[in-house]
């Protein structure tokens, strides 16, 4: 691995893409502020920070509800759309991550991190098996899936700590600690390795990576996070 992972930008002042200008503003907890006078912006229940007056609030219906609901996932997104500015705030230190979206491409996240997207981004979920039963016991593992059908569009993302992006070259391979992912292009192949570690009289552990493998970006949050119970 020649490069090492790259420090994404914590700040963004009137950063525009897609038709949409947004601000990220904060260190410890930063914030997300969008103009929605152009177009809807869809979130995460209970980031919502502050409006304009005149931004209406509503429900998205996320398509394929009831797959959706059989994996205990949200059926229903807040929706904001102006005109008028809107801002979001997680209850948590860490690293607001824009990612620009071009018409036609697709980004895989981990679950629970997803903050907003504009409305052109289609968000649906995956279930990786095998994966799973090493980590949570057997209570499931999902990858969020989003994917910008209808033209160009922005995603925000929550990272613990702050976001660093490795591009990974064909065949090039990093290992994560598996709580230490936050997001990967498609290309990307994911696996679980496991090596086990031993010390004589005193037993041993298994050591358990995430080993990603090009081509393609993967992001890695600093402050990894465990969940104890996955959707």
């Amino acid at each position: 691995m020649k490069e090492l992972p790259v420090l994404m930008p914590t700040t963004a002042r009137a950063e525009t893409f897609g038709g949409v200008t947004y601000h990220i503003d904060g260190e410890l907890v930063p914030v997300l502020t969008v103009d929605v006078a152009q177009t809807a912006v869809y979130f995460e229940h209970h980031i919502l920070l502050w409006k304009h007056p005149q931004v209406a609030i509503g429900l998205r219906n996320m398509r394929g509800s009831l797959k959706r609901m059989m994996a205990g996932m949200q059926i229903f997104v807040t929706e904001a759309r102006g005109p008028g500015m809107i801002a979001f705030s997680r209850d948590g230190a860490g690293h607001i991550v824009p990612i620009h979206l071009e018409k036609g491409r697709e980004l895989h996240v981990r679950e629970h991190q997803f903050l907003a997207a504009t409305q052109s981004i289609d968000y649906s979920f995956e279930r990786v098996k095998g994966f799973s039963n090493m980590l949570f016991g057997g209570s499931g593992f999902f990858i969020d899936k989003f994917h910008s059908h209808a033209g160009d569009g922005i995603l925000w993302l929550h990272g613990y700590g702050n976001v660093f992006e490795k591009v990974l070259a064909p065949g090039e391979s990093i290992d994560i600690e598996p709580g230490g992912w936050l997001y990967k292009d498609p290309s990307v192949r994911m696996e679980t390795t496991v090596d086990r570690l031993t010390s004589g009289l005193l037993g041993g552990m298994n050591l358990v990576l995430n080993r990603f493998t090009g081509p393609g970006r993967v992001g890695i949050q600093s402050m990894y996070m465990h969940y104890p119970e996955a959707r």
